[in-house]
């Protein structure tokens, strides 16, 4: 059964970067699709990025030329480079498999000045 545990988040100024970073567990990690997710105070979570076994990518247009997806199969892990950041990108930060597993506990981004 595939783990996730997410890290990275933190407080930054507008316009300032953050990498998460999302360590999994399972054998079959390569396989499988990456998504990360935000889910802002008061609204539903959203998918911000995927990332395919086959390393395509996908992204939300309110993030697109600014956030990077990123995968190192030999270490399990997935990453998001956070750049030019908003306000409106706070949000609590998660990442999952397709098809989706039990949920980290997620890592605060808190864009503010």
């Amino acid at each position: 059964q595939v783990q996730l545990v997410e890290s990275g988040g933190g407080l930054v100024q507008p316009g300032g970067s953050l990498r998460l970073s999302c360590a999994a567990s399972g054998s079959i990690f390569s396989l499988r699709a990456m998504v990360w997710y935000r889910q802002a105070p008061g609204k539903q979570r959203e998918s911000v990025a995927r990332i395919g076994s086959d390393l395509s990518t996908n992204y939300a247009d309110s993030v697109k030329g600014r956030f990077t997806i990123s995968r190192d199969n030999a270490k399990k892990t997935v990453y998001l480079q956070m750049n030019s950041l908003k306000p409106e990108d706070t949000a609590v930060y998660y990442c999952n498999v397709v098809p989706l597993v039990n949920w980290g506990q997620g890592t605060q981004v808190t864009v503010s000045s």
